[in-house]
């Protein structure tokens, strides 16, 4: 069972930069997944500054440049992970976000989990 799991944050970073250790953390969660085949892909993302929008409303479509200053919360990375169950899924999460609550105190946001569609 495929997931994308989508890590979503304040984009305005109260708690300021992450610090070193959060990204050699992450490095070693990354290289364990995609050693043990679980982990497909992931990759962060830049500011919604470097982004664009695109909707349709009303019949019509529109583009709108970042940054997205309306949005509480944004997708700043993703992964997209291969796994047996919804569980083994949800609990990626959870080390994922125990890495955040170790590495980068005071840090807030979520990990969206949703189960890719295999059509």
């Amino acid at each position: 069972m495929r997931f994308m799991c989508m890590v979503k944050m304040d984009e305005t970073n109260p708690q300021g930069e992450a610090p070193p250790e959060l990204y050699q953390a992450m490095a070693d969660y990354d290289r364990e997944g995609r050693v043990n085949g679980t982990l497909i892909d992931s990759q962060g993302l830049l500011p919604s500054a470097a982004g664009a929008i695109v909707s349709l409303a009303d019949g019509r479509i529109k583009a709108t440049d970042g940054p997205f200053a309306e949005a509480k919360e944004l997708v700043g990375g993703y992964a997209v992970v291969d796994v047996r169950s919804r569980e083994e899924a949800v609990e990626l999460g959870r080390r994922l976000m125990q890495i955040h609550v170790d590495h980068w105190p005071g840090w807030e946001g979520s990990v969206e989990i949703r189960q890719i569609a295999e059509y």
